[in-house]
């Protein structure tokens, strides 16, 4: 099992503070879904030390972000930007996709339908390869916007991408963490199900335990798949 940290949209207290350490002593892996602040994001690499983050940028985040040091940061320092990469960390394998929907002509963590189909094709290979040889294609996909129907709205700012439901439904990942989508009702449905993937929004954090699964050998399922069709015909015989 591995405990994972999800963070989005708003800056916790209790995160941006000392007591990070203490409260999430057993966080094995950072996940940053969008609409953080640089410094954020690099306080909490650097407060929970050895746990790394992994992070994809929202709709807010197209901009230089000046540090008191007089540092210009674009990315957090210590943290993996997740845009358009699959990566292993931790014992799962994630991916991530930036941004939200565009709602107006300018802002380069904006796309619409058609732009992320691409970026998500981009992905394709590597994910079969993984099929290949580890028996599974995905465990986490972050990213900053919500699937198309799942946690959105109506209005064009916060209405979800639907290249996201072929994606899960083809590559089936276990987990999708999302932002973007403040709510403040208690009662907002905030977690669902599609198909095999457990759609969680983390605005404004979440701490979900992800159970680790066994990768198997691309020799081990072929010969499984041999022994299962031996069985058959000796049960034909």
């Amino acid at each position: 099992m591995i405990r994972v940290l999800a963070v989005s949209d708003r800056v916790q207290e209790h995160i941006y503070s000392p007591s990070v350490r203490s409260r999430y002593s057993d966080i094995q892996v950072v996940f940053g879904c969008g609409d953080l602040p640089v410094y954020y994001l690099e306080y909490i690499v650097s407060a929970l030390s050895r746990v790394p983050v992994l992070y994809v940028r929202g709709n807010h985040d197209d901009h230089p972000v000046y540090m008191s040091n007089g540092r210009v940061a674009r990315r957090a320092e210590g943290c993996l930007d997740l845009d358009g990469q699959v990566v292993f960390q931790s014992g799962l394998y994630v991916a991530g996709i930036e941004g939200a929907m565009r709602y107006r002509p300018d802002g380069a963590c904006m796309y619409n339908d058609r732009q992320i189909a691409v970026k998500l094709l981009q992905m394709a290979p590597r994910l079969c390869l993984i099929r290949l040889l580890h028996g599974r294609y995905l465990d986490v996909l972050v990213t900053h916007a919500p699937p198309f129907g799942i946690h959105d709205r109506s209005d064009l700012a916060h209405t979800g991408f639907k290249p996201f439901l072929p994606f899960m439904r083809c590559f089936r990942p276990r987990y999708l963490l999302h932002g973007h989508v403040h709510n403040y009702n208690p009662t907002a449905v905030t977690q669902s199900r599609y198909h095999r993937t457990f759609v969680i929004n983390v605005y404004p954090y979440v701490v979900v335990d992800i159970p680790l699964v066994a990768s198997r050998s691309a020799r081990s399922r072929v010969r499984g798949w041999l022994e299962a069709q031996n069985g058959r015909r000796a049960d034909r015989g």
